[in-house]
């Protein structure tokens, strides 16, 4: 099932996601409709605030970018109550966009590496250290599982010279082809 995806400004995606306790039909039926939701609408990546829920899960796949970055090519997982256990120093800055703030694509500087440490969709415990474009897709998921969205990354100014976009955003002034509840 398509599940709407929560727009800039709603509640939802300020708040720290709780972590998941148990696993069930409930809960594998919830992570194939992200899996959905997700390339129905286009995306890498999908967090379960993005789709009103307060629960410590992400999606991401990455496989559209095996021809920039061949690591890349099979990149497809589910993040469980994931944790960034290192950040490298490096940082590197690159063009993000995201579905809950359609239309706004600006650059943004993160780690270059980092290890995660989360439960894969069979519940098994797994600890990756991913570089490049599969470091920043997780980034950028991780952060919705800790009420952050890209745009916190931004300078002030570069903030302020959003905000006229950021608010037309928040009253549904955009066009996209996926269902969005709006703040």
């Amino acid at each position: 099932m398509l599940l709407p995806v929560y727009i800039y400004g709603h509640p939802v995606l300020r708040e720290v996601a709780r972590e998941i306790t148990s696993r069930g039909e409930d809960f594998e039926k919830f992570l194939q409709d992200m899996w959905e939701t997700m390339y129905e609408a286009d995306g890498i990546g999908l967090a379960a605030p993005q789709v009103g829920k307060n629960a410590r899960v992400f999606v991401v796949d990455g496989s559209s970018f095996a021809g920039r970055d061949p690591a890349c090519a099979g990149f497809k997982r589910a993040f469980i109550n994931a944790r960034i256990t290192s950040r490298s120093p490096e940082q590197v800055t690159m063009n993000e966009g995201c579905l809950s703030v359609p239309g706004i694509h600006e650059d943004v500087s993160r780690p270059a590496r980092i290890t995660i440490a989360y439960k894969d969709e069979q519940w098994n415990d797994r600890v990756e250290e991913l570089d490049g474009m599969r470091a920043r897709i997780v980034q950028h998921e991780y952060d919705h599982v800790e009420g952050i969205t890209f745009i916190d990354h931004l300078s002030p100014l570069k903030k302020r010279l959003l905000k006229n976009k950021l608010l037309a955003i928040s009253a549904g002034k955009f066009q996209k082809d996926y269902r969005v509840v709006l703040p």
